[in-house]
């Protein structure tokens, strides 16, 4: 059976394989912003992006969270299991950042006393607008037990990767999640991936940013930030 393009989206390609219930995704060299209408190639972004989120998909699945992610197939290639995506972004904010600070009128970098969790429904024709839990029951986009589960595993993840970063030097912001109803039996489990596609993190010391802000803001180049995330997370865990 021929291999099909299923799915092309900012940064990833999305394969059929002969398995159908398994996906190959393919991380691309290139960024986009406001909702895709800005796209720029950086060489190595891919590749960088894969490790990243691969490697903290691994640190994940070693402390009990279920993900989409099989195997790794090439330096930007993955082998996952094949989902119904739920068409919900799960942002949890930790300190005043981004749409958040504009939107509230707050100072970037102020902490918050407890992390903030909202849902955004995943559109770019409409810029991903903010939605509430009732709404999405309401719209059969989740249903309560689903958000609920989804919810419980971002505050797991929250509490993994708060301190992995920091022992990297790195401060964890914010974060968006992605989930999907598992093909072969529905299970809701964590997809998409992990990197400074969807965080920020900014330097323990400096405050710099490490994320996509880089490119956004036209900070610094994005292969050698995302290259230099990777390196740290990769020696902290070797210190373990």
């Amino acid at each position: 059976m021929e291999e099909k393009l299923l799915y092309a989206g900012k940064a990833k390609q999305m394969w059929t394989t002969q398995d159908e219930d398994q996906l190959r995704v393919v991380y691309l060299d290139q960024a986009t912003q406001l909702n895709g209408k800005q796209k720029e190639h950086f060489a190595g972004k891919g590749e960088a992006a894969h490790a990243i989120s691969d490697l903290i998909f691994h640190y994940l699945i070693d402390h009990g969270v279920e993900t989409h992610l099989i195997k790794k197939l090439s330096e930007k290639e993955d082998l996952v299991e094949k989902c119904a995506m739920i068409p919900l972004e799960f942002v949890t904010r930790n300190t005043v950042a981004g749409h958040f600070a504009s939107r509230f009128g707050l100072e970037e970098g102020t902490p918050l006393s407890q992390p903030v969790e909202e849902n955004f429904y995943k559109n770019d024709e409409l810029d991903d607008p903010f939605i509430n839990e009732s709404a999405a029951v309401a719209l059969k986009m989740a249903t309560e037990e689903e958000l609920t589960r989804c919810w419980a595993i971002c505050r797991q993840v929250n509490q993994l990767l708060t301190p992995l970063f920091k022992k990297a030097g790195m401060q964890l912001i914010d974060f968006k999640l992605e989930f999907g109803r598992r093909s072969r039996d529905q299970r809701v489990i964590l997809a998409d991936e992990f990197s400074p596609d969807n965080c920020r993190l900014w330097d323990q010391k400096t405050h710099h940013h490490m994320d996509k802000d880089v490119f956004r803001r036209n900070l610094a180049d994005l292969t050698t930030t995302y290259q230099e995330v990777y390196s740290r997370l990769q020696s902290a865990l070797e210190e373990d």
